[in-house]
């Protein structure tokens, strides 16, 4: 069993290293990130599904309402075709019960029919939808070429032979002689009724018992009456206006594509809106029905839940979406803010430890008395103090991102000129500046107005800049620092020409604890605070900060401040305070 574990290696026993600790928890924080991945997408897969199974059922019942409410309306207009068609059989209707052999007697006695017959005719002869009637018995070979056939007269009220007739009589006998051929030997009713589309009627008298034809009782249609009196006026007395029936109706000639008669005739075919057509039953075969719906209150309430029911279940989904998203995004920050959090302590702790561990080290041999050389007392001293100086520098950047986090920063803003302040820094630190070969190019322009901002932060500000700038830079080395002002900003720059950094990093760099992934990055001591700090300092001294950068060719950080107009007593309480303003943080370790 291992004893005191925490002192390295012992007795076969190891301390597992920071390296491998950090390698497990990376390899945990990409099964959680595959996880959270797997997870969004679900939850996108279900959102969406759901949303399109309530869309499908909201349009389901609409259409539902729809029809229910259209059902009625399309079994009007299946019923106007049924009257129409009714309206041509009343003549004759109740013929199923005559005796055809009785009719073939008296006909063959005179040319005329039974009594109950005639009493049809006569009725049909004056009905204006018939132009006249005609009988043509089966014993006549054809129709035409001059032949004579029956006529009815309605003045001597008997059939009378007439060799003048038109073409549609002739037509019609013969379509209902064709089908009649097809049909005599299995149709069991003494009579039936064939259409020759809208031109004639035609009633073929049958003797079931013998399967012949008896004769075929024909009667053209009068067109005029037809298209301008009697169809128009069952249509207007059927379904009446639109805004109260609910329907639009025209008989349209589709052969001729013609609309014979509409039901509203104030309102205009357009074939785009016509949503069901219905045949008339065995006639009427080039006519049809063709029908256009109007919004009831019923589907107008149902519309108006419909684009109601999407508007809401739109909103809602798009919250879903978005909460999910950002519970997503802010999953994804927190842990790429955990990683940077767990980066920054190790190395926090590595660089808490260096100076510790020299202060230690030297105070030990000092208090051990074994430095006697006064040359060598001082270097010990030196080494204590910038080491001390350094931990409290890194003290100070913890504290100022507690403060920052904590909302304590304090700053005092008070009218100064920066330009004062930037010359002030530049004079101390230009020597340790070219040590470290650099050349140094300043420019500040003459009368720079002056600028409410606190005196620290803007210290802290242009030190964290200028040394960015320093620890960045390869080979060519150079620091440009340069102040200028127009009648509104004061503008601060800071240019090297060091690694530059490329856009996806330039957008993060203001995070804390971010430090770019790169070998000079690494190479290089810091904690990824300092440009945190900088832009928070600016930000609280109503300023601004920016970047510009090019990889291989350098940086240039851009600060803003507004400028001041400062009354006469206001330049007199301000010199004070510049007097005292010319100092800056050492760069120097």
């Amino acid at each position: 069993m291992c004893q005191n574990a925490d002192i390295g290696q012992k007795n076969g026993c190891a301390k597992p290293s920071f390296n491998t600790i950090q390698f497990k928890r990376q390899l945990i924080m990409k099964r959680y990130d595959s996880l959270r991945w797997i997870l969004l997408a679900a939850g996108v897969i279900a959102i969406l599904g759901l949303t399109s199974m309530n869309v499908y059922s909201l349009y389901e019942l609409h259409e539902s309402t729809i029809q229910v409410d259209r059902q009625p309306k399309k079994l009007q207009v299946a019923e106007f075709a049924d009257k129409v068609r009714y309206r041509f059989f009343k003549p004759f209707w109740g013929l199923s019960s005559t005796n055809m052999e009785r009719l073939k007697s008296r006909f063959s006695q005179d040319n005329q029919f039974t009594t109950a017959i005639h009493k049809r005719v006569k009725q049909a002869a004056t009905d204006s939808i018939f132009k006249d009637i005609y009988f043509i018995p089966s014993s006549l070979d054809g129709c035409g070429q001059g032949e004579s056939i029956l006529k009815y007269d309605p003045e001597k009220e008997k059939l009378v032979w007439n060799d003048s007739y038109p073409a549609a009589v002739c037509d019609g006998m013969g379509i209902a002689r064709t089908q009649m051929k097809a049909l005599v030997k299995d149709y069991k009713y003494n009579n039936k009724v064939i259409f020759d589309t809208n031109r004639s009627v035609t009633l073929a008298f049958i003797d079931p018992s013998e399967h012949t034809i008896f004769g075929y009782l024909t009667m053209p249609l009068d067109q005029e009456y037809l298209k301008n009196d009697f169809l128009p006026s069952a249509l207007n007395k059927h379904f009446g206006k639109s805004q109260q029936a609910g329907v639009n109706v025209w008989l349209r000639d589709w052969t001729n594509d013609n609309i014979i008669a509409s039901s509203d005739p104030g309102v205009p075919y357009d074939h785009d809106k016509i949503q069901f057509k219905q045949r008339f039953p065995d006639f009427f075969d080039n006519w049809k029905l063709e029908v256009s719906f109007t919004n009831t209150p019923t589907i107008e309430a149902s519309n108006s839940s419909l684009l109601k029911n999407l508007i809401v279940l739109g909103a809602a989904v798009l919250l879903l979406l978005g909460s999910l998203v950002f519970m997503f995004m802010s999953a994804q920050k927190e842990r790429a803010l955990a990683e940077r959090q767990a980066g920054f302590l190790a190395n926090v702790t590595h660089e808490l430890k260096t100076p510790l561990a020299v202060m230690q080290a030297a105070g030990e041999n000092l208090s051990d008395g074994r430095v006697k050389d006064q040359t060598r007392l001082k270097n010990y001293g030196t080494h204590i103090y910038n080491e001390a100086v350094r931990l409290r520098r890194m003290i100070e950047k913890l504290l100022d991102v507690a403060k920052a986090d904590a909302g304590q920063s304090l700053i005092e803003p008070q009218p100064v000129n920066l330009d004062q302040l930037v010359q002030s820094y530049i004079d101390e630190q230009k020597s340790y500046i070219k040590s470290r070969g650099f050349a140094l190019d300043v420019a500040i322009e003459n009368d720079i107005p002056k600028a409410m901002v606190d005196i620290d932060s803007f210290e802290t500000i242009l030190g964290n800049l200028v040394e960015n700038a320093l620890k960045y830079s390869n080979e060519e080395r150079y620091l440009g620092v340069s102040l200028e002002a127009d009648d509104d900003n004061i503008t601060l720059k800071v240019e090297d020409h060091g690694v530059g950094m490329p856009k996806k990093v330039i957008s993060h760099i203001f995070d804390k604890f971010y430090r770019a992934e790169d070998t000079l990055t690494a190479q290089t001591k810091g904690h990824g605070l300092g440009l945190s700090i900088v832009k928070s300092l600016v930000e609280l001294n109503g300023g601004s900060i920016r970047v510009s950068s090019e990889v291989g060719k350098g940086s240039i950080f851009t600060v803003t401040f507004p400028t001041l107009v400062n009354s006469p007593v206001e330049e007199s309480q301000a010199s004070a305070v510049d007097s005292s303003a010319m100092r800056s943080p050492s760069l120097t370790p």
